[in-house]
């Protein structure tokens, strides 16, 4: 006896499969919760320096010897400093002098290192041991004992203090770069790009750089808070950003208003170099793909991972 149409059992219908995270999400993902924080603060950092001119309440270098070392007001929400220049309108304007020289740094960097770290990976033995061996040189000098150097040769400013640490940073980025790709270099992948007769820029240039991606702008964020505080340090000793133009490291050698105890003229440009620097910091590793560490994760976080792992 043979089943009829009704007899059959009814079956579900199969479930559509679940759609694949949007790339917001899986962005959101890695850069979990310490990443986004530190991407929203340095948005605003980069908003607020470029919209400087509309937010500014007054002139950087308007100075109002009536109003010296004022306090927190209604027209000087974070008071005054020596000369009666407004704080506020100074750390606004001072973002684009402390963020624009370790852009250039940066960047200085990356169009050196990359294309010396891709040969280097590509090409590998005595090409790699050059490159390696002048890495390892340049490595060795202390970035800012370049810039000290520059500064004495060419007297002081922003210009060759920006210099001198891009020659130094050019290892810095480079030697990663290098081990990443060589990493790339040995993939089954390159191997039939090369068997199909593409070059070596295409497949360096297309291929390799684009699967390394993730870890030089990791890198390259890190840098940039390392710039940003060799710059402010630089400009705080007098050698690269010259007073009065306004500038983070600049506003921090304010040794009058320490002597006086005014803290605010040096406190305020001081929690943002921090801050930037560990914004960078931390974006820079969860872009790379590395774990935050465990003093970057709230109290209730740390003691699940304890409790998990104790449990495992």
């Amino acid at each position: 006896m043979t089943a009829t149409p009704t007899d059959l059992p009814a079956t579900a219908p199969a479930s559509p499969p679940p759609a694949p995270p949007t790339r917001r999400a899986r962005l959101l993902t890695a850069l979990g919760p310490s990443g986004v924080a530190a991407a929203v603060f340095l948005t605003v950092v980069l908003t607020v320096a470029a919209a400087a001119p509309l937010l500014a309440p007054s002139a950087p270098d308007l100075p109002s010897l009536l109003d010296a070392y004022a306090g927190p007001s209604a027209a000087h929400l974070l008071g005054t400093d020596g000369i009666g220049r407004d704080i506020l309108s100074r750390l606004l304007y001072g973002a684009r002098t402390s963020l624009l020289g370790p852009a250039f740094v940066v960047a200085a960097a990356l169009l050196v290192g990359i294309p010396l770290a891709l040969a280097a990976a590509w090409f590998g033995g005595m090409v790699d041991a050059v490159i390696a061996r002048v890495f390892d040189l340049v490595y060795a000098l202390p970035g800012l004992l370049l810039a000290v150097l520059a500064v004495a040769l060419f007297g002081p400013g922003l210009v060759p203090a920006v210099a001198a640490l891009s020659l130094a940073y050019i290892p810095f980025l480079a030697r990663i770069v290098l081990a990443a790709a060589k990493q790339q270099r040995v993939g089954p992948y390159v191997d039939a790009l090369t068997v199909q007769g593409f070059g070596a820029v295409r497949i360096t240039v297309r291929h390799i750089l684009r699967n390394i991606a993730p870890v030089v702008l990791g890198q390259a964020a890190i840098a940039f808070g390392y710039a940003l505080l060799d710059l402010a340090s630089l400009s705080y000793l007098g050698l690269a950003v010259q007073a009065p133009t306004p500038d983070w490291g600049v506003m921090v050698s304010d040794s009058n208003a320490l002597m006086g105890g005014y803290w605010l003229p040096i406190l305020a440009p001081g929690v943002l170099i921090v801050l930037c620097v560990l914004s960078l910091t931390v974006l820079g590793a969860r872009v790379s793909g590395e774990r935050p560490q465990p003093y970057l994760r709230p109290a209730g976080l740390r003691r699940r991972a304890i409790r998990s792992g104790a449990a495992s």
